[in-house]
């Protein structure tokens, strides 16, 4: 088994051709990791994953071989992959105004070049969900491109087809989502080609680290919302003075805790399981 890459949140690993695709218990927030972990963030991510694999199985193949089948010491929080050449793209749907979409908004009225009603406020529900890819930067931050760039970049028939999968994943996870009593504001998805070219799901798929999760029945356009996502630490990280360049800071016990109860809140909600350790 060889280590092939260490990223902010993840480790990949090549096994006899194939990818382990490995997830700590690690925090990145602003793009900088933070030096404390959340106790069971990995696993939480990595099985609340494998649940939607197999529930978009219909939809898109997926780069999952297996989600037992890996090293005892990864037990729970690895994937086996197959390996993919990865398409050069965050695709990211939205279904509400959050994040830097509401930024971008406030200060021209699109999002990725996309063109949305006047009088939108933070936290609203948009017409409908709505494809705002952006790069997928190896160093630095992804930045927003439109639909034409992705055009450029990847063809016409690519790039089309990447949005009707994107919003596809987004609307009917959403729905499922909703009915649990969570609502999807957003979420990033990530494709690759596997040996045939065929086009493949991969990394993650609607967890607490890709997707703004809001409890329905607290959710209010016009001001921040209650996450069961990491948004919950960049609130924290922003309220604690932090600048946002290296090193980030230490993270109290007590955010440690709470981060934790919402990812396995969100888990336990959309799956309808029991999370144990």
């Amino acid at each position: 088994m060889k280590h092939i890459h260490a990223g902010k949140v993840r480790d990949l690993y090549e096994d006899g051709g194939d990818i382990l695709l490995v997830a700590s218990d690690r925090v990145s927030v602003y793009d900088v990791t933070l030096p404390t972990p959340i106790p069971g963030k990995g696993a939480l991510l990595t099985q609340l994953s494998l649940w939607w694999f197999e529930r978009f199985g219909d939809v898109v193949p997926n780069h999952v071989l297996s989600g037992t089948d890996v090293p005892p010491e990864f037990a729970r929080r690895a994937i086996r992959c197959k390996p993919l050449q990865m398409v050069k793209v965050e695709c990211i749907a939205r279904g509400y105004l959050a994040g830097l979409g509401l930024k971008e908004y406030q200060k021209y009225g699109t999002v990725s070049g996309v063109e949305l009603p006047p009088g939108l406020e933070e936290g609203s529900k948009l017409p409908e969900p709505i494809f705002t890819p952006t790069t997928k930067a190896d160093v630095g931050h992804d930045e927003f491109i439109t639909f034409d760039d992705v055009v450029n970049q990847e063809g016409r028939e690519t790039a089309e087809r990447l949005r009707e999968l994107t919003l596809e994943i987004y609307r009917r996870g959403a729905e499922h989502a909703e009915t649990r009593g969570i609502l999807v504001a957003d979420t990033k998805l990530e494709f690759g080609r596997d040996a045939d070219g065929t086009l493949t799901l991969a990394d993650e798929v609607l967890t607490s680290d890709s997707s703004r999760f809001w409890p329905a029945d607290e959710w209010e356009p016009g001001r921040p919302q209650h996450a069961f996502d990491k948004q919950f630490v960049r609130d924290w990280a922003t309220s604690s003075g932090w600048d946002r360049t290296p090193p980030g800071p230490e993270v109290p016990p007590e955010i440690v805790e709470a981060t934790r109860a919402r990812y396995t809140e969100a888990y336990e909600r959309i799956t309808g399981n029991t999370w144990t350790d």
